[in-house]
């Protein structure tokens, strides 16, 4: 995908997605709308505070890139989302996009657990299908299992690629120690012979009471 957003616009194109999928008789969005939509405290990740010119210079970018337009058939200016017209996503796409906008990398779990305001995945099969179709779109990418984690988590591709993906991972081998490794383990090696340095005088003082 030829397609470089923002952090502003990717969450402008998140709002407009999710509000046609969760509230579409309140669709297409006011400008203030829209704002209030972007700063929303819940289903957020970060949190913002846009003022309403952010948001219009966010959304100039879009339509610029023909995946936002507006409406003036009513008194007040309206915007809504065409991305997944463009692209012709379905629901269950749609709804996967939209919650990595809004709130980041994710394992494909957390996806159908966020996700069900927008649409029901019957299963996680079902869930790990979907980003697959994703992926071979170059919508999605598999980001590196992080250490702790059980599962890999999935990053939208629309402000570029995340900082690493699982398929360009660089993978060490275990007998290579890294210059900063190296430099714990002098210092755990000096605190192990202070210890014995003093074990040895405490023998020493030990064995003097008995000569």
């Amino acid at each position: 995908m030829d397609i470089l957003l923002t952090d502003d616009e990717v969450r402008v194109l998140g709002c407009l997605m999710e509000k046609e999928m969760a509230t579409p008789d309140y669709y297409p969005l006011t400008l203030n709308a829209l704002s209030n939509a972007c700063n929303q405290k819940s289903n957020r990740n970060p949190v913002v505070s846009y003022d309403e010119e952010t948001v219009v210079y966010a959304l100039n970018g879009l339509r610029e890139r023909k995946l936002v337009r507006q409406s003036d058939l009513s008194r007040v200016s309206k915007y809504e989302q065409i991305f997944s017209q463009e692209l012709k996503l379905v629901a269950s796409e749609q709804a996967i996009i939209c919650i990595l906008l809004l709130r980041g990398p994710q394992t494909a779990g957390e996806v159908r657990s966020r996700t069900e305001r927008l649409y029901s995945f019957p299963s996680l099969d079902q869930v790990q299908e979907t980003i697959s179709n994703l992926e071979d779109m170059e919508l999605v990418s598999k980001m590196v299992r992080q250490p702790g984690r059980k599962e890999s988590r999935y990053a939208h591709l629309l402000s570029g690629k995340p900082l690493e993906t699982e398929a360009e991972a660089v993978v060490q081998p275990k007998n290579v120690i890294t210059i900063d490794r190296m430099g714990k383990l002098q210092e755990q090696i000096d605190e192990l012979r202070q210890e014995m340095q003093a074990l040895r005088t405490e023998l020493t003082s030990f064995k003097s009471q008995f000569d």
